[in-house]
């Protein structure tokens, strides 16, 4: 598991070692695996230029004391420093004993020291920081060559550590440099977007486990939550996943509903609605039934609302079900929150960034600008499990950290991919999964298939669809 912790709790992890450890030692070991990366990136040190942007934080002592290091091995590092009466001292006297030199980010030639670099590394803010860069720091950052290499200490300048807000100017990284823990704002968009590769050197921090704000599935962790039959499984054992999904105007939707159904670990898909000629045409395993959904037979958890358009009356008989129920696409416009916070059963709500806003009321632009407190206020409104859809797939509950899914590609972005997750983490629900781990688990798999199934090009959702077994596969040999 992969654990990302908020400002305040990394601060109090580094109290505590700084509180039994020689000054300064925190810093020097931060910066030795800062110098590491930026050595690493650069092949060949010796003669590079390096550029390092110096704010007036112990990030930009972290970015001194390894350009410190640079230099002793023969890179011609030179500071740029943005406010040089409070630059951090003991960082800038280790860079000038190296043979490193420094230029006053006020000067006009400084954006040319900038300019001329191979590497430059990002020290203007540190994690505390809030809101974009200053304008002065915005136009040395500007000045970086398109060829350059910029790596950010422990956060890209300008993105909110807790959140991964953005809201102004902020530094473009090829690669982040964290220290100890992850930060929220390393992990979800748009501030992902802006660390590049994210890189954690471990300088003997540990934050408290119960602190964590995110938390991100690996293979190993996937793994161990995928469903697996026994030598005693039938098809009703291992989990019957009904499907309400479809209508005269959208077919294609049941079809990919199921079709991610049928590869989620139930041992059996049933369902309801008026596409199901076309559903069995595909899918001649499907259980079918002219409804209504509560007379169709057994199941362990419901899917409803992919293309359903405005049948209410199929969304109100699932919803009133006493099983786990998953609701997405017109399903989440038909249901009502008072009607889903009084379900007894867990509720699984699957909105992309449109849907959320119309939810909540807000601008997509709000929804995709803060998507972690989005999920959030969902999550807590409703009553339910969240997997907020798009860029970044978040799972929140009412409690807990948040999950944030790692896999997945920018094409995803693609009609029926959301039905084929739909149906994919509702038959995990069916298989057993509590609700946050068949948000996660069907998330991480769906957007691992897709990778299967783009090699780097468009895919279809049926394309998705069909890369599931693989994506399940892989995910099994990390077990």
């Amino acid at each position: 598991m992969r654990n990302a912790y908020g400002v305040e709790s990394v601060r109090a992890a580094e109290r505590e070692v700084m509180a039994r450890e020689p000054e300064g030692a925190l810093m020097r070991r931060a910066a030795a695996g800062l110098a590491a990366e930026c050595a690493q990136l650069l092949g060949k040190v010796y003669g590079s230029r390096i550029a390092l942007l110096v704010g007036s934080g112990d990030n930009g002592g972290d970015a001194l004391y390894a350009g410190a290091r640079l230099a002793g091995r023969g890179a011609g590092v030179t500071a740029v420093l943005l406010a040089p009466e409070r630059t951090h001292a003991g960082g800038l006297a280790a860079l000038r004993a190296a043979g490193g030199t420094v230029v006053d980010g006020s000067e006009d030639r400084a954006e040319g020291v900038v300019a001329r670099a191979r590497l430059v590394v990002d020290g203007i803010v540190g994690i505390g920081g809030r809101g974009g860069l200053r304008e002065r720091a915005a136009r040395l950052v500007a000045a970086v060559a398109g060829d350059a290499l910029v790596v950010a200490v422990d956060l890209p300048s300008g993105i909110d550590a807790d959140t991964g807000e953005v809201r102004g100017e902020a530094v473009r990284a090829d690669v982040t440099v964290t220290f100890g823990a992850y930060k929220p704002g390393l992990l979800i968009d748009p501030g992902r977007a802006y660390a590049g590769a994210v890189r954690l050197v471990d300088i003997g921090l540990e934050p408290a486990a119960g602190e964590r704000v995110l938390e991100a599935l690996q293979y190993a962790d996937v793994a161990g939550l995928l469903p697996r039959p026994s030598g005693e499984s039938d098809k009703y054992r291992r989990g019957v996943v009904g499907v309400v999904a479809g209508s005269a105007r959208y077919p294609g939707a049941a079809v990919l509903c199921v079709a991610g159904a049928l590869r989620g670990g139930a041992g059996a898909v049933r369902y309801v609605g008026p596409a199901a000629d076309a559903v069995i045409a595909r899918f001649p395993e499907t259980l079918v039934s002219a409804g209504p959904p509560s007379k169709a037979g057994r199941v362990q958890a419901w899917v409803v609302g992919p293309g359903l358009g405005d049948d209410g009356e199929r969304l109100r008989d699932v919803v009133a079900a006493d099983v786990p129920v998953l609701i997405d696409a017109d399903g989440l416009r038909l249901a009502g929150e008072r009607e889903v916070r009084a379900r007894r059963a867990p509720t699984l709500l699957t909105p992309h960034a449109g849907e959320a806003a119309a939810l909540l009321g807000v601008s997509r632009e709000e929804v995709e600008s803060a998507r972690l407190s989005a999920v959030r206020e969902l999550a807590g409104r409703y009553g339910a499990t969240v997997l907020l859809k798009g860029s970044t797939t978040l799972v929140a509950s009412e409690e807990g950290p948040v999950r944030v899914n790692p896999t997945g590609t920018p094409w995803l972005a693609t009609a029926g991919s959301g039905d084929v997750l739909s149906g994919l983490a509702g038959s995990l629900l069916a298989a057993g999964l509590d609700a946050r781990d068949a948000g996660a688990v069907g998330a991480y798999l769906h957007g691992l298939a897709a990778r299967h199934a783009s090699s780097g090009g468009p895919v279809a959702a049926q394309d998705v669809a069909d890369a599931i077994l693989a994506a399940w596969r892989d995910v099994r040999r990390a077990d």
